[in-house]
């Protein structure tokens, strides 16, 4: 396996993994697969903010996972805090690229002067939140019902890591 920054040539890969995720499991809370044009405009909010989209390719070439995080909000105080997400392939989850890739995240946020990275997820996701857990990420909350999908509410679990405070913040 090789990491890598994905490309635009990545994004049709990309679509196939989000879209498999959101038809199969409550990862994602959107009903519909999406579009190309959907992952279009994706792609360029990534690339207009300078948001990594950080991915894993198996010898071959063929993306098997990525990862990325955009703003937490969108209100200027939030500027030091980002939503972070990572999605496998199924044929690669519980072989530890979730972890690596969550260490890449970390790093990287970290180079780029965030404070705070969330993780917004679902109460059931036992496998994600224990890898939140284990890369030092505590509980900061939990929302009841706040989605529904496969016929039954859903819950999300809240978790943080606080980065250090980058330099030269403006006094506001």
């Amino acid at each position: 396996m090789t990491w890598i920054d994905c490309t635009h040539e990545h994004l049709e890969a990309i679509r196939a993994i989000f879209n498999e995720a959101i038809v199969n499991s409550t990862a994602l809370y959107d009903y519909e697969p999406r579009s190309p044009e959907v992952m279009e405009n994706w792609w360029a909010a990534k690339q207009d903010k300078n948001l990594p989209v950080i991915g894993v390719v198996e010898e071959n070439g063929k993306l098997v996972g990525f990862g990325s995080y955009g703003p937490f909000r969108p209100h200027a105080a939030y500027q030091y805090s980002v939503e972070h997400s990572i999605y496998l392939d199924v044929r690669f989850r519980g072989l530890g690229l979730g972890k690596e890739m969550l260490r890449r995240l970390i790093a990287r946020a970290t180079q780029q002067g965030y404070h705070m990275m969330i993780g917004v997820i679902d109460a059931d996701n036992v496998s994600s939140i224990a890898l939140h857990a284990k890369a030092g990420f505590e509980a900061c909350g939990h929302i009841r019902h706040a989605g529904y999908k496969f016929g039954r509410w859903l819950d999300l679990a809240l978790y943080q890591l606080v980065l250090p405070v980058p330099p030269g913040l403006p006094k506001r």
